[in-house]
């Protein structure tokens, strides 16, 4: 599952790429919302395009929360549903029958920008191995994803993901799952409000294939949350007599 994302591009070069502009909303920021390491589980704030306003960025939490539901009060939610994995993934083959994700699943997709993303390997004997994936040409990955507005007015996603391709299954070998990382040409489809449930599905199991895509071990210290791992060079490659497969 997808719980870790690097985020380097600022708001403009964001705007620049998906040729959108700023919205704010109620959520107060403070910065450019870069990361070299987003935790999904400190539920960091991350720009989305939003399917609502389809021409602009906006900052949304990382935790999908249900819409009848404060979220001044997240970290009590976040608390509670933690063990559900706190609404940082979203499988999307529930996408419209689970009570969060039907309510989005029309009228509230959204684009998650990313310059790459974590997951782990399983090596033998259980050692853990972190991969840092990112497009071979470097370009910003659009994640496809859903969001909510909260009663009070706060937008909190989720990161929608499938089962592996061959790429995510030989790396992330344990969940045997990847996020679905819309096409450039797909963005404004996934967006449109008038698909279908049929054309949703479709545009979520024919995502960038993994040609595009590019991986590699890096540091432990992804991991360790005695170490800062929201560091520069974190995503530098990193050798393990441990690892037995190819990337």
């Amino acid at each position: 599952m997808c719980y870790g994302t690097r985020v380097t591009s600022t708001a403009k070069e964001v705007e620049k790429f998906y040729n959108v502009s700023k919205l704010m909303g109620k959520t107060p920021i403070e910065g450019e919302l870069t990361y070299n390491h987003a935790n999904g589980w400190a539920h960091p704030l991350l720009w989305i395009i939003p399917q609502e306003s389809s021409s602009h960025i906006t900052p949304s939490m990382w935790g999908i929360m249900p819409q009848d539901r404060n979220g001044a009060d997240f970290k009590t939610y976040y608390k509670e549903a933690a063990r559900y994995g706190a609404g940082l993934n979203a499988r999307s083959e529930k996408l419209f029958d689970h009570f969060i994700y039907r309510f989005s699943a029309m009228s509230k997709r959204c684009i998650i920008p990313v310059n790459g993303f974590y997951e782990p390997h399983t090596a033998p004997k259980k050692f853990k191995i972190p991969f840092y994936f990112e497009r071979k040409d470097k370009s910003i990955i659009s994640l496809a994803g859903l969001y909510t507005t909260t009663k009070d007015g706060y937008n909190t996603f989720t990161i929608l993901t499938k089962a592996a391709t061959p790429l995510f299954k030989k790396i992330h070998n344990t969940k045997n799952r990847r996020p679905i990382i819309l096409k450039d040409e797909d963005v404004k489809a996934w967006l449109n409000n008038d698909l279908n449930e049929e054309e949703i599905r479709n545009a979520m199991e024919d995502d960038m294939e993994d040609v595009a895509i590019k991986a590699h071990p890096i540091s432990k210290d992804l991991y360790n949350p005695k170490v800062d791992s929201n560091r520069e060079d974190i995503i530098e490659e990193v050798q393990y007599e441990e690892l037995e497969i190819e990337y």
